[in-house]
């Protein structure tokens, strides 16, 4: 569905530059709620403000709730059939290559480096193996977010200071020589 979305939005409408979509992705997976009406509300109100939100909503809606209720109503007679217990097993690979493809489209678009690769790897460490739950996760990235922009901007602060202090020290061959800095000759 990702894929679908990006296409739609992004290479075929340009509504939303790239970088863009990657960031509202981001966002609307963090919030609750179901991910395509959420996706549809933030793009159709970028779209076509409050009135795009809400027809964006019911496209989305709509056709879910009517193919749900279809599909219900013929899989509650057919659910214990073999042949429908094997449709689903085939389906799952599927559902995993649909759900995979993305992410590594958007792993391309954020500019993953093998130095940055260890947050998205211990966050499903994290998520997966150790049952830690995501909004947790989530809450730690924060802090940690936080806790390096602090200290990359004292290392810029710092950096700064230095560099004021180099550029104090420097003496133009006009100006006098302080004192300290000269050096007496002997004879």
């Amino acid at each position: 569905m990702l894929s679908m979305v990006e296409k739609a939005v992004v290479d075929q409408k340009k509504w939303i530059p790239t970088d863009e979509f990657w960031d509202m992705i981001a966002v609307v997976q963090s919030l609750p709620g179901v991910f395509a009406v959420n996706t549809a509300l933030y793009v159709g109100h970028r779209v076509a403000g409050t009135k795009g939100a809400f027809a964006a909503m019911l496209g989305a809606i709509i056709p879910s709730i009517t193919i749900i209720l279809l599909l219900a109503t013929i899989f509650r007679e057919y659910r214990d059939q073999p042949v429908v217990e094997r449709i689903f097993k085939g389906i799952r690979p599927c559902v995993v290559a649909l759900i995979l493809a993305p992410s590594l489209r958007m792993i391309k678009s954020a500019k993953v480096t093998w130095k940055t690769a260890i947050i998205p790897i211990a966050t499903v460490f994290l998520i997966w193996w150790c049952k830690i739950s995501p909004a947790y996760v989530i809450l730690a990235a924060i802090a940690g977010s936080l806790i390096y922009a602090l200290i990359i901007q004292r290392q810029e602060s710092k950096g700064r200071k230095t560099e004021d202090r180099r550029q104090r020290t420097v003496i133009s061959p006009k100006s006098p020589v302080p004192r300290q800095e000269r050096k007496e000759v002997k004879p």
